[in-house]
């Protein structure tokens, strides 16, 4: 059996804003609720116009608030950009509001360009390789508070929020099987080291307090819609948004438009290929048939499903397609593996 999640960049549609993104995105997690599904997440993103979610942690709160028992937490908090003992406090206090319902992922990259980076960290001598030394002391802020302990996170110390690692390359993999912690492929958007990251994870994997067995959850593009035709076009929208990203004009998540593959260079046609191997794209019967294939050949314990689609109402029922297809796969599907 394969869990399925939400992974939402709390998109800003053209010609909206992002008061309406918010609430749109509420509506999402309370609909994802009724339809199974097991997790949302959001992402900490600086400095973008089309993403709505750079206060993770206050999105977090709105999130949990509107629902009743769906997991929410980060995909991820970019720890190089906060302090340990800050993260910690802000997710205790989420963990207290919201008992046994707040995840942590966390993830070594920025999140922005390298001048917002700055603005954000202050201090300029901090360096992404001390990621691995933050997150034990992350680890240690959540943890109940030892004596003669002098810093601790009020709230955050005895909660134990779960920690997870953001990874889109190997070095995440790595560190995710030493610590023996969950592991998250940001395969959605960058699927070159998938393959390798997860047979690392799994082979280098260190059981923990925190986890027995290793636990792969893999980010998956869902664009679902009532035929194969309405599906690759509403599909259009997140391709222009990505494309724009990697051209360094990131902005608001566009409409659709047909035949925008066409217009593109041979470079950025190979880059669309390439996230294709991570995505559903198609009516019911056809997403079906995608998800099965992908979670045959990487074996995911979870799919993290992203729907960047321009229209509300098509958003909210590519969701629910994507809901009713893993509930399908599922239902001659062996147990859930052990993490929350």
């Amino acid at each position: 059996m394969t869990r399925y999640s939400i992974l939402d960049l709390v998109p800003i549609t053209l010609g909206s804003d992002a008061g309406t993104a918010l609430a749109r995105s509420q509506q999402l997690a309370i609909n994802a609720e009724s339809w199974g599904y097991h997790r949302y997440w959001v992402a900490e993103h600086h400095n973008m116009p089309g993403i709505a979610s750079s206060a993770t942690a206050v999105v977090i709160g709105h999130i949990a608030s509107a629902t009743q028992h769906l997991r929410v937490g980060s995909g991820g908090i970019m720890l190089p950009n906060h302090a340990p003992l800050m993260v910690a406090e802000q997710f205790g206090t989420l963990a207290t509001l919201f008992p046994n319902r707040i995840d942590l992922g966390v993830g070594r990259a920025p999140g922005t360009d390298g001048l917002t980076m700055q603005a954000l960290r202050r201090n300029l001598n901090a360096n992404i390789e001390d990621f691995p030394k933050d997150v034990v002391e992350l680890q240690h802020y959540l943890k109940p508070t030892q004596a003669g302990q002098r810093v601790s996170a009020t709230p955050g110390a005895g909660t134990e929020v779960p920690i997870w690692i953001l990874g889109s390359s190997l070095f995440g993999a790595q560190l995710a099987a030493m610590l023996g912690l969950p592991f998250a492929f940001a395969s959605h958007f960058a699927p070159t080291y998938m393959r390798a990251a997860i047979d690392t994870y799994r082979q280098q994997f260190k059981p923990s307090s925190t986890l027995e067995a290793p636990y792969v959850m893999l980010g998956f593009n869902l664009c679902a819609a009532e035929t194969d035709e309405a599906a690759l076009h509403l599909r259009s929208s997140s391709l222009q948004s990505f494309v724009n990203l990697r051209r360094g004009n990131p902005g608001p998540l566009p409409p659709p438009i047909a035949d925008f593959e066409a217009s593109l260079s041979a470079a950025e046609q190979q880059m669309v290929q390439d996230i294709g191997r991570c995505s559903a794209v198609g009516g019911p019967d056809t997403i079906v048939k995608q998800l099965s294939a992908f979670i045959e050949e990487t074996g995911a314990d979870e799919l993290m499903l992203v729907s960047s689609i321009f229209e509300p109402t098509a958003r909210l029922r590519s969701y629910e397609l994507g809901a009713l297809a893993m509930q399908s796969l599922n239902q001659t599907s062996a147990p859930i593996a052990n993490a929350r």
